[in-house]
């Protein structure tokens, strides 16, 4: 009986192969433009940090925005369809920035280019749950977000060495272009019934664009996206103002990535044995600990240890968050329910940097990490005390059904 069932229950399965290189062409195009667009805006417009600021935060605003419609859209039409959409109006985008000629025009593309990424994030996650065998979907979570976490360790290195040697942004567009359209392709190849449009919904309503019942999952992943977004965006002035450390940026990065990698990989076999809400508390607490062991070391080996133990423990808790809210969605929400854990994680970004501006400027750098601490040792007292609980209380009832 094993021997006929395990073709079915094959993990790496071609279109899943497919999802995965979509997923890291997607990361990889986005990240080897990040570290460089500051830059390129500098030397291309003159346009100073205030303006750069402005133009590059259009594109996290409308990806924010566009991300509960998305989820209702993949959930609702044709998965593959909805996908392929998004994902071309992504790669032509990165066309529009080697031909935008004026700042104001740059600004356009810029900010129209996060709805297509949005859209294309939440239906390429949204069809490697659909690819997977449901015997191996824990397990496959885990293993997709591994595609992100390389590209985003690598893109930005490949960004700097090459304009390093050819100091040509244009070369760099071009890449990103290359490299999303390859992810393109392969989407275009999955091989998967066609979805019909759902019948008889309801009316629009709310919940059709946010999962209410993953409201406490939603909940703690605005937590902790706060305080990465306050770690993300402050950790370089902090580094040299607090600790005196300059350039260390880019290894606290790598590091940080390299956590997320391994966690991936080691918390696979949990995942598989289906011990989720396990691998979500042991990477919220591993998380917890960096955040305290970055501020109460102020040197280099709390600087890069920290570093560590932050991406062990995000690298533990994502997969397993979306596993919770893939499990207490119907087979026709999971859409809504990777919008709902992408929105929320963004939306926790966001008022982190705004909060971090505020903290940074009342009350120093290093009072504001510890507040960001106090911030995400309150988030995992909310996990403990209400989601996980939460979570359970409804995977129990939906497997009862």
């Amino acid at each position: 009986m094993n021997s006929t069932a395990a073709p079915k229950d094959k993990l790496w399965n071609i279109n899943y192969w497919r999802v995965m290189i979509a997923n890291f062409s997607m990361s990889f195009a986005f990240y080897i433009l990040t570290p460089l667009l500051p830059l390129y805006l500098s030397e291309q417009f003159g346009a100073g940090k205030d303006m750069i600021g402005l133009v590059l935060s259009g594109y996290a605003i409308t990806a924010l925005l566009v991300r509960p419609f998305s989820g209702y859209l993949a959930d609702s039409f044709p998965r593959k369809r909805v996908l392929l959409i998004s994902l071309f109006l992504y790669v032509i985008c990165f066309g529009g920035y080697l031909i935008a000629g004026s700042l104001l025009l740059f600004a356009i593309v810029r900010t129209i280019h996060g709805g297509p990424f949005g859209a294309a994030t939440v239906a390429n996650s949204t069809m490697a749950i659909d690819v997977l065998p449901s015997s191996r979907r824990t397990e496959g979570i885990g293993f997709y977000g591994l595609s992100n976490n390389i590209a985003t360790a690598i893109a930005p290195t490949v960004s700097i060495v090459i304009y390093k040697y050819t100091h040509n942004f244009d070369i760099l567009f071009w890449l990103a272009f290359t490299v999303a359209a390859i992810g393109l392709w392969a989407d275009s190849r999955i091989q998967i019934a066609v979805r019909q449009a759902i019948p008889d919904k309801k009316a629009l309503s709310f919940d059709r664009f946010f999962l209410l019942k993953g409201w406490a999952i939603g909940a703690n992943m605005v937590f902790f996206g706060l305080c990465y977004g306050v770690l993300s965006n402050y950790l370089a002035i902090y580094g040299v103002e607090v600790m005196g450390i300059t350039g260390g940026t880019g290894v606290f990065f790598m590091l940080l990535s390299i956590g997320l990698i391994l966690a991936r990989l080691t918390g696979a076999k949990q995942l598989r044995e289906g011990k989720i809400d396990a691998n979500a508390l042991q990477g919220v607490i591993y998380s917890t600990c960096g955040y305290l062991l970055f501020v109460a070391c102020p040197n280099a080996i709390g600087y890069y240890g920290s570093a560590l133990l932050i991406g062990w423990g995000n690298g533990h808790f994502w997969p397993a968050f979306q596993n919770m809210i893939i499990n207490i969605a119907r087979k026709d929400e999971r859409g809504t329910a990777n919008s709902t854990l992408l929105t929320s994680w963004d939306l926790g970004i966001g008022i982190g940097i705004l909060l971090g501006g505020v903290l940074t400027e009342n009350i120093g750098y290093r009072f504001a990490f510890w507040t960001i601490l106090g911030i995400h040792a309150a988030g995992a007292l909310f996990f403990i005390l209400l989601t996980r609980p939460d979570y359970l209380r409804r995977h129990q009832t939906i497997t009862q059904e």
